[in-house]
């Protein structure tokens, strides 16, 4: 919980919104996750490119497994925030559990490779353009021919709450699951169904935290609005692992979204739980 906690506050207690019209900022981010990786005994690979004449980076570790044949895991979280936002929980907690996660992963080689991505520019205004990250990284995977089984987007995960009511849903689905936001939500569309299912059966196999899954065309706002969406555009399955955003979050985009809103037990938890999953299907 302490590690998670050091990794929201550098991002958005210390360094605070980051994208490229605060690129010092941004780089300093990408600074951090770099510099996490490689203590963690990483070896960091930056994948360059261009957004608003400002260079930015997407940031590649893997653990290399020992059936190369066999479909990798991957996974990913963005490192940047709207303006006008510090993004504690959009989404520093994602990255700080992806930062997690690979300190976790046993030192013994899996059979299949994980690989844990870091990526610029998911937010607005380059959400589903040429210059968001993530496409930029799933169009040059699909060009390599990278096999990927799974791609899992780590999207705000630090917000919870137990109070009556605090969880809110698009029409219709408010009458299937629960009115309190306690929960982790499993999101995909429906070409990655069998992924998600099989990646939400080992989740509650290592974790008891409360979670829910959905399967859902992109056209429900919030289903397709991460990085998962950059993976179904090449062809590659992928679910978003999040606490729901702004269907519970009140300080989604806000300056408001500060480190202190966060229940680092909780994502502990959840960070816990998606480790060892994620080394379970590996």
């Amino acid at each position: 919980m302490d590690r998670l906690h050091t990794h929201v506050q550098r991002l958005a207690g210390d360094i605070g919104e980051r994208h490229v019209w605060r690129p010092s900022a941004l780089v300093a981010a990408a600074a951090y996750v770099e510099q996490t990786f490689t203590r963690y005994g990483y070896a960091v690979r930056r994948q360059l490119f261009q957004a608003r004449r400002v260079t930015c980076a997407n940031l590649e570790i893997e653990r290399i497994g020992t059936e190369p044949e066999r479909p990798m895991l991957l996974l990913g979280a963005h490192y940047d925030t709207v303006p006008g936002s510090p993004g504690a929980d959009d989404n520093a907690s994602g990255v700080a559990a992806l930062l997690e996660i690979a300190r976790l992963l046993p030192a013994a080689p899996p059979r299949s490779t994980v690989r844990c991505v870091a990526f610029a520019n998911e937010e607005a205004p380059f959400f589903a353009s040429s210059e968001m990250g993530s496409c930029v990284y799933a169009r040059a995977a699909r060009a390599r021919g990278d096999r990927i089984a799974l791609m899992l987007s780590l999207e705000m995960l630090g917000y919870f709450s137990s109070r009556p009511r605090s969880q809110r849903y698009p029409p219709l689905l408010r009458h299937c699951y629960p009115d309190r936001g306690d929960f982790i939500a499993l999101v995909s569309n429906p070409r990655s169904c069998r992924a998600l299912l099989k990646f939400s059966r080992q989740f509650r196999a290592h974790s008891d935290f409360p979670c829910q899954r959905l399967v859902s065309p992109a056209i429900v706002p919030g289903v397709g609005w991460s990085d998962q969406w950059s993976f179904w555009q090449a062809g590659y399955p992928a679910i978003m692992v999040t606490d729901t955003a702004f269907y519970r979050y009140i300080h989604y985009h806000s300056p408001l979204d500060t480190p202190e809103r966060l229940d680092f037990a909780s994502l502990a938890r959840v960070t816990t739980g998606l480790a060892a999953a994620v080394a379970a299907l590996a």
